[in-house]
């Protein structure tokens, strides 16, 4: 798994072109105010231990929230931060169970549309723990 989180003043995405037909379809964007922006490429390896995986996202994503003193937290599908590819259904079903869990600990937690390429709008504060890489 990479995650690359990013603490954003402002977030906010459109839907441009849908990659996957196999998930929801999507047409409207939304905008995010104060939120961590998890860009997530979840691999292969992943595959073989879900709970690990649900479980490490999950520590890393309260972990880089309260560093940036923020309960909202954004997934999003980013399948470029390395060569190795999960399943398209079993990241989805990761990120189902991630916000499940983020929910649960009194977590704001939202996904961007899964399976689109979006324009994306993000606006980050030039501070260093506003930009937080974890590779596991």
């Amino acid at each position: 798994m990479k995650l690359l989180m990013i603490y954003c003043d402002k977030f906010g995405y459109r839907p441009t072109v849908r990659t996957l037909d196999d998930f929801e379809e999507v047409k409207e964007g939304n905008v995010f105010e104060k939120a961590l922006v998890a860009f997530i490429h979840a691999e292969e390896k992943d595959m073989e231990d879900m709970k690990r995986a649900e479980t490490k996202m999950v520590k890393n994503l309260k972990w880089a929230a309260k560093k940036n003193n923020t309960r909202y937290v954004i997934l999003h599908s980013f399948a470029h931060l390395s060569e190795s590819k999960a399943n398209p259904h079993f990241t989805k079903e990761l990120f189902d169970r991630v916000e499940a869990r983020m929910k649960n600990a009194d977590y704001n937690c939202d996904q961007t549309p899964f399976g689109y390429f979006l324009d994306l709008q993000v606006e980050a504060p030039g501070v260093s723990q506003a930009r937080i890489f974890k590779g596991f």
